[in-house]
């Protein structure tokens, strides 16, 4: 069965989808992306990833490429077309094409989106109890994490370090000496006391839509959250520690920069936070509600 992406208008062969060679996402990464999570053929939190989506543009002065409506329409004729089951859809979407000067065009370019879906296996019993092991690292990215965009260099950086040191993620450290966020996650941990601690969302670390999703689910199971920064010295010192992903959902971590977490095994309340995740929101559909992105961001 051949694979299909999306660009501009057309629906295309994978392998023969593209863009312009002066599309300024493709010269100075000005663009910004989502990934929607689709689990057994459903979308995941559909309406707070576009919500997420009209922000960063918002922030970029790039209007959206279509009505929401329309990108609906788009992203679930891929999930057809490419019988997607478990993965993810990936969208795009760039000021355009554009005579190269990092001025923003005098004429405005019609904004660039493009679309592409991945197959994933859904991650396996052993892989769950094993759990994640992370390092930690120097958080260099820019100012506005807040701000999906194309943009990943010091984000692969770190992804590539992790990986040469045998781990599955890095989580970086800011100037303070707390985490921000991982390189392509975002960071809890549970204190002696039971506590859940994540950081706020400001400038500093992407919105997660599943970190949203999953502070609601807490709220409404009753569990004890404590929204603030947490530095690396307690993040080593954890009872228990998770991260939070649109592919991971909800994945123990436990290791870090070599220690154990804990008992070196995922913790018995990160395990009944990820069923409890999985069973409300990936299967029973309870995520975040429309506007809630913006309304969980301090910046």
């Amino acid at each position: 069965m051949p694979r299909y992406a999306y660009a501009n208008g057309r629906f295309r062969p994978h392998n023969q989808a593209s863009v312009h060679i002066e599309d300024r996402g493709y010269q100075f990464a000005d663009g910004v992306y989502e990934v929607v999570p689709v689990h057994k053929g459903q979308v995941v939190d559909e309406e707070p990833h576009l919500d997420r989506l009209a922000r960063s543009l918002g922030e970029l002065r790039i209007d959206m490429p279509m009505s929401r409506h329309a990108l609906k329409l788009v992203s679930h004729e891929l999930i057809r077309r490419n019988a997607l089951t478990n993965g993810f859809i990936y969208m795009q979407v760039t000021r355009g094409v554009a005579p190269r000067d990092h001025k923003f065009p005098k004429a405005k370019p019609r904004p660039a989106l493009t679309m592409t879906t991945r197959q994933l296996p859904a991650k396996s019993d052993a892989q769950v109890d094993s759990g994640f092991a992370v390092i930690t690292a120097p958080d260099q990215r820019w100012k506005r994490c807040d701000i999906k965009s194309i943009s990943l260099l010091p984000n692969i950086l770190a992804k590539q370090q992790a990986a040469e040191a045998g781990c599955d993620e890095a989580w970086l450290i800011d100037a303070d000496g707390n985490v921000t966020e991982g390189a392509a996650t975002n960071a809890w941990i549970v204190t002696d006391d039971k506590k859940v601690i994540t950081r706020q969302a400001d400038a500093s670390i992407l919105p997660g839509i599943t970190r949203l999703s999953l502070t609601q689910v807490m709220a409404r199971a009753g569990y004890e959250l404590e929204i603030r920064p947490f530095s690396q010295q307690e993040a080593m010192n954890a009872t228990e520690a998770f991260l939070t992903s649109s592919t991971n959902f909800v994945m123990p971590v436990t290791r870090i920069d070599g220690q154990p977490v804990g008992n070196g095994h995922p913790g018995i309340l990160t395990m009944q936070l990820r069923q409890t995740y999985i069973d409300e929101v990936v299967t029973g559909g309870r995520g975040a509600a429309p506007g809630d992105v913006y309304r969980s961001m301090a910046v």
